[in-house]
Parts: structure tokens; sequence; C-alpha cells
């Protein structure tokens, strides 16, 4: 297979992808074009259809399509100039091809998260915990396979779970370097501060914002999940259940960042520091990965704000 990440200006191109979007659009001259977003496991490519004729049949979003057309280049970006394409028929590929995932190993992280649940040893913790990422099956299957993200930064198969992971690792670090952060409620908070995004972005192939996404947020979304299952255990104290989801509303550190309020405790500002660096350090390896390898400098990037220079290694 011909994968979107390896298409150079210029090659003529005949491959199945995965339209991701589609839309009709008129040139200035009045004339209707198709211009569509093409997916494939390594990224999406912007593809135009100009002439709407004879060898252009029906197709929807998200149908697998064969495209006959060339490769071009807009705005330091490939884009294909389709001018054939039909709608394949199961069988004719492997979803696999489409679906980007992480490069690691979903049930290994998953049984190294579970060995962070078993660092907490406050039973109350340890019980919400195990509620959810042992006893419930479908929500474990559900968060090895769920993104972290429609973009930006672990938005594949496995995302969730890597970030989480990586979140997680780093508060225990900091909870065994400074004595003063409850380990217990940081690496809980770590585990569940992102569980909202299961509902705020649809699975894949789809990868979406969902209407709650839209109009609650994955904050908000598992802030509630988690203080209902608080008050379905015996003894959970509402003080713990309030630090608790304080540091899952205040993860994003800002008000201006999505946060409802800003970190008051020091574990929600520990959570808020791991998650921002994780997604940073994400966001600078996917940088790095789909930039030209003969490159130091990859130019400026707008979400990091700078212009970004690869060191050797």
């Amino acid at each position: 297979m011909r994968y979107l990440a390896e298409l150079k200006e210029g090659e003529l191109v005949k491959e199945i992808y995965l339209c991701k979007k589609l839309q009709t659009l008129k040139t200035k001259a009045g004339k209707s074009y198709y211009s569509l977003t093409l997916q494939d496991k390594t990224g999406v490519a912007d593809a135009k259809v100009w002439e709407l004729g004879a060898g252009i049949e029906h197709f929807d979003v998200m149908d697998y399509i064969f495209i006959d057309g060339q490769v071009t280049s807009f705005q330091g970006a490939i884009q294909l100039n389709i001018k054939r394409v039909r709608k394949c028929q199961e069988g004719e590929y492997d979803p696999a091809d489409y679906m980007p995932m992480t490069t690691r190993n979903i049930d290994e992280m998953y049984q190294e998260l579970l060995g962070v649940v078993s660092m907490v040893k406050e039973p109350h913790l340890q019980e919400l915990l195990q509620s959810f990422f042992v006893a419930d099956k479908d929500f474990a299957a559900r968060f090895k396979r769920h993104s972290a993200a429609k973009a930006v930064h672990h938005g594949f198969i496995g995302g969730l779970l890597e970030h989480t992971l990586g979140v997680a690792k780093m508060c225990a670090f900091m909870a065994d370097s400074y004595s003063f952060l409850n380990k217990d409620l940081l690496l809980t908070a770590a585990m569940f501060h992102d569980v909202g995004k299961m509902e705020e972005i649809s699975p894949f192939p789809e990868n979406d914002y969902t209407d709650d996404g839209n109009l609650l947020g994955h904050i908000y979304i598992g802030a509630s999940q988690v203080s209902a299952r608080c008050r379905t255990i015996e003894g959970f104290s509402k003080r713990l259940e309030g630090e608790l989801v304080h540091c899952i509303l205040a993860h994003h550190g800002e008000l201006e960042f999505g946060s409802p309020k800003k970190p008051a405790l020091a574990e929600a500002l520990a959570l808020y520091i791991a998650d921002n660096a994780d997604a940073k350090m994400e966001t600078l390896k996917e940088i790095f990965s789909s930039a030209d390898a003969k490159l130091e400098w990859v130019g400026y990037q707008r979400l990091l704000e700078s212009n970004l220079k690869r060191t050797l290694l």
C-alpha cells in the first residue's frame, strides 16, 4: 500500500484511502467540485476532485474509496488531484491500514497502568480505581483503544492509554520526589484526568467530537463520572471526593486552557505539570517524525509558537 506519508509531489497514485471529510464547494466561477480529507494510518491529506464527470462514482464520508490521481502541493503540504474515484467494498481493504495506532504494545501498557493502580494504598481510592480499570471489562476494553485527541497529541488508537500512563509515571516520580504531595490522591487523579475523552471523542474510524464533547467537554464529563462513582463507595468522604474532582477540573491549569478551576491543591498543580509535559513531548515527537528526516530546522510550529530545530542523536 502507498501510505499518505510516503507520497511525493508529482507522483501518480492509484490507491484506497478512507474518506474522512467531504464537502461540495464552488469555484469563483461557480463550478462545483469536491474537497476531501483522506486518511490512512500515517495521517491525513487534502484532496480535490475538480471535474465531477463520469469517472467520479458516488461515495460518502467514512467510505473507503479507490482513487486515481496525482500528487500536487498546496501551501507546503501534499494535495491529491483526483481524476477517478469509486467506493470500495469490504474485502478490498484492511481497516488496520487506515487507523493510526500507538507503536507500543497495548496490553503491556495496560499491565503497567495496573501497576500504578497497585501503588495506591488509600482503600476508598483503591476501590474506585478497581471499579473502573479492573472490574469494568467494557470500560477497560474501550480505554485501551481510545485516542486522547482528535488532533494535536496522542490522536491514535491506544493514545489515551499511552498518555495516561505517561502522566501517571511522571506523577509517581513527583510524589516520590516531593514528600508534601499526597501520592494516593495524585496517582488516582492522573488515572482519571482524561477519562471523559471516551465520551467527548467518538471511537475510530470517526475519532471526532460527539455532541456531549462539543456541549460539555471531557473535563466536565470525566469529573461527573468520577464523582458519581465515588458516591457509590461506602465511606468515601466528601472531602476526598472534592479533592479528587478538583484535580480533574483543574488539570489544564488555566481558565483560558479550558479548566473550570485553577489548581488550588499541590496535587492539582503537579497533575497539570505532568499532563502538559507529556502532551508537549508527544507533540514534539509527532512533529519530528512527520518532518523530512534530512532537515534540522523543521519550521515554525503554531502549537508551540516556535521555529524548531532537531538535535542530532
